[in-house]
């Protein structure tokens, strides 16, 4: 009889503190939505340094970016464009967050009946979340290239400051190997 007792109570005081814990996971979720995951690398080509410049400034005109600088002693083109945020992962984020806010909800609601109703009115919470990616992804983003003919003789080195995403499209549009700096 006391097993069960305690397996009770060990039920009610732990599904509240794991849902808590998943809660705050879904906070950070939404929250890293709209981190800056800027990065740089080194990536060389084949190409001639014209042809590979050309290729990229087309690459980055479709993708509606702008030249921002030119430093021609330096080797460094600025590029810069704006990142509009996703309807997708704005919905998504919402949806996410209505759902965590009912288990919440759900769970807070059996511990504490008598304030039920307080509870599930937190769900009219999660359309926050949708705006608060969307207020925060759409930004100005900027890209550095820092072209390098001296790596090689029959090669031309850029250095890339951009966001992930962006490098991995070049990556995959363009002939160009290298690794993360």
């Amino acid at each position: 009889m006391r097993a069960l007792e305690f397996g009770n109570a060990l039920l009610a005081t732990s599904t509240p503190f794991l849902t808590l814990l998943l809660a705050v996971g879904l906070f950070f979720f939404i929250r890293a939505s709209v981190k800056d995951r800027t990065t740089r690398v080194r990536l060389t080509s084949e190409l001639p340094e014209t042809e590979l410049l050309l290729q990229i400034q087309t690459y980055f005109i479709n993708r509606s970016y702008r030249v921002k600088s030119i430093a021609p002693g330096r080797e460094r083109i600025v590029l810069e464009g704006y990142v509009r945020p996703s309807w997708f992962l704005a919905i998504f984020l919402t949806l996410l967050a209505a759902c965590g806010c009912i288990c919440l909800a759900l769970v807070l609601s059996f511990t504490r009946p008598e304030v039920r109703d307080l509870f599930v009115g937190m769900t009219l919470l999660a359309p926050l979340a949708g705006t608060f990616y969307w207020q925060r992804a759409g930004r100005v983003e900027e890209v550095v290239l820092d072209l390098d003919a001296s790596a090689a003789p029959d090669r031309l080195a850029i250095e890339i400051t951009a966001h992930r995403d962006e490098i991995i499209q070049l990556r995959k549009s363009l002939p160009l190997t290298g690794t993360d700096s």
